[in-house]
C-alpha cells in the first residue's frame, strides 16, 4: 500500500517562502512514483479542494494560473519525493495543503481531486498579512 506523508508547513508573513515535501512509501516505489501523476491540492474550510499544481505521468508540470510563476512543482526520484517551492505567498494562498499520487493522469485532468485515490494527510500553510 502507497503512503504519502507532507511536511514543510507552517507561518509565514505575506511575500515569504515555504517548501512543501510529499514523502512517497510503500511497494514498488520506483514503478509507482515514476509512471504516475502526483499532484498538490489545497482546501480551506468551507470550500471545495483544488488543484494548485501538478507533475503527469511523464513528469510535465501543470500550475493553476493563480500560483503559476510564483510556486515550482518537482520530483527527486532517488529519494521518492514530491516538492512544493512556493514564493511570493499571499494571505489568499492560506490553506490545508495536500499530496496526492494517481496513475496514468494527463492534462487537466492532473488538477481533478476525484481524479486521485490516493492521498497523505496534509500540512498547513498559513500566510499572514
Amino acid at each position: 500500500q502507497i503512503r504519502l506523508v507532507e511536511s514543510g508547513g507552517g507561518t509565514v508573513q505575506t511575500g515569504g517562502s515555504l517548501n512543501l515535501s510529499c514523502a512517497v512509501s510503500g511497494s514498488n516505489i520506483g514503478s509507482y512514483y515514476l509512471g504516475y501523476s502526483m499532484g498538490w491540492f489545497r482546501q480551506v474550510p468551507g470550500k471545495e479542494r483544488e488543484g494548485i499544481a501538478s507533475s503527469d505521468s511523464d513528469g510535465r508540470p501543470m500550475y493553476i494560473d493563480s500560483v503559476k510563476g510564483r510556486f515550482t512543482i518537482s520530483r527527486d526520484t532517488a529519494k521518492d519525493i514530491l516538492y512544493l517551492h512556493m514564493t511570493s505567498l499571499r494571505p489568499e494562498d492560506t490553506a490545508m495543503y495536500y499530496c496526492a499520487a494517481e496513475e496514468g493522469l494527463y492534462g487537466l485532468d492532473t488538477l481533478r481531486p476525484e481524479a486521485y485515490d490516493t492521498w497523505g494527510q496534509g500540512t498547513q500553510v498559513t500566510v499572514s498579512s
